[in-house]
């Protein structure tokens, strides 16, 4: 009897529980990966600021070979890929300081995979990858002390979280499981055990604050080619800021969280059907907040090796009104833009496009710009002048 008596406690607790999660997802945002939303044209220009910016390089010092690695309310960081140099631009695009502090010593950094800048303390945060540390430096390029992660992190995610604290994902164990799956190596990583893919570090001195466990289901979104000759996953975004805290995702399990200023794990978004409901299995990306709108996307699971397309969506967070992206700027006829939710790094309510100098060159010759945009183009030379960034400010 007491064997029945605890059998049945187990299915009630199962069956509360499944009622629960069911319950909070008919009472969240999500979309439908299987729903033909309609596609709707956008004038950039309706829904945001936009700003054309080019960043001057006469200066020697300031000529790179890359893209925008950062950006804040006043500051544009690049890092010249070719050198692994710091640049630091103005929002108006022109040269405030740089620095290279690339080497092996104890106050140098080895590359710069990741790289966060706090502009209200002055404080460039560069984590090398598959490193246990993160240095950090002044925009000068002053050494100012080294945060030390609990174990390797081979090429994980962080976010600036607030004034004392850095939120980190930590993929290592991730990568351990599909390295081991497809080629039976394992690798020995850990200093210590971490219980938990996200956890918050001071800024001071890198002393862990808490860790944050999601749910997992262990669904796979692993590929290989078919030859075998490598093997990975999608690079989801698993955080990201957003105008109340941080969102925290983990892919295999369709639900978004929103880490709250206070330090609270609440779900904020999700998508349906569940992957565990899915062939061929269709995994959403992390979402982003912006002005009045939440952007997505969605990837298919693919097991051949190639580059999977994504589909764009957005959300209207006061109708609910779902629709394809279909962006456009007055000054760039036949253009067509979209959002990329994935994009890291940024300010709450920024966005950025890189427009490409000779396709924009080409298009000021067959009179499709307008404005600041065809300015720009006159005067800038394609052999020797970098792209041009649209820079959006959501209303």
């Amino acid at each position: 009897m007491k064997k029945n008596a605890l059998y049945l406690l187990i299915l009630s607790i199962l069956a509360i529980s499944c009622s629960s999660d069911k319950q909070l997802h008919k009472e969240l945002s999500y979309i439908d990966v299987k729903s033909d939303y309609p596609e709707k044209e956008i004038n950039l220009t309706d829904i945001a600021e936009v700003t054309y910016i080019h960043l001057n390089t006469k200066n020697d010092d300031f000529l790179y070979k890359g893209n925008i690695d950062y950006v804040t309310r006043n500051t544009i960081i690049v890092v010249d890929r070719s050198t692994q140099s710091m640049l630091f631009f103005s929002k108006d695009g022109n040269p405030k300081s740089h620095f290279n502090r690339k080497g092996q010593g104890p106050e140098e950094y080895t590359d710069a995979a990741y790289v966060m800048y706090d502009e209200t303390t002055d404080e460039v945060f560069i984590s090398p990858d598959f490193s246990d540390h993160i240095k950090v430096y002044s925009s000068s390029g002053e050494f100012k002390r080294k945060l030390t992660f609990p174990k390797i992190n081979i090429n994980g995610q962080m976010v600036l979280f607030d004034d004392q604290s850095i939120m980190v994902y930590d993929n290592t164990n991730l990568w351990q499981n599909i390295r081991e799956k497809y080629s039976g190596e394992k690798m020995v990583l850990a200093k210590q055990y971490v219980d938990s893919s996200f956890y918050l570090i001071s800024k001071t001195d890198g002393k862990v604050l808490e860790y944050i466990s999601l749910s997992n289901k262990n669904i796979d979104l692993s590929y290989s080619d078919p030859e075998g000759s490598f093997f990975g996953q999608i690079n989801f975004a698993r955080v990201r800021k957003s105008p109340d805290g941080l969102f925290l995702y983990n892919p295999e399990n369709d639900t978004i969280f929103l880490y709250g200023k206070d330090r609270t794990l609440t779900p904020y978004m999700h998508k349906k059907p569940l992957l565990s409901d899915l062939k061929p299995i269709t995994a959403m990306d992390i979402c982003m907040d912006a002005g009045k709108f939440q952007f997505m996307s969605v990837y298919p699971y693919l097991t051949d090796g190639n580059t999977p397309e994504a589909k764009y969506f957005m959300r209207d967070k006061k109708t609910g009104e779902i629709f394809r992206q279909k962006f456009f700027l007055s000054d760039y006829k036949g253009k067509d833009f979209y959002i990329n939710p994935r994009l890291p790094n940024y300010y709450e309510n920024g966005y950025h496009f890189e427009l490409d100098l000779f396709e924009l060159k080409e298009a000021y010759r067959e009179n499709k710009l307008s404005g600041k945009l065809k300015e720009f183009a006159a005067s800038l030379n394609e052999e020797e002048d970098n792209n041009i960034f649209v820079f959006l400010s959501f209303k």
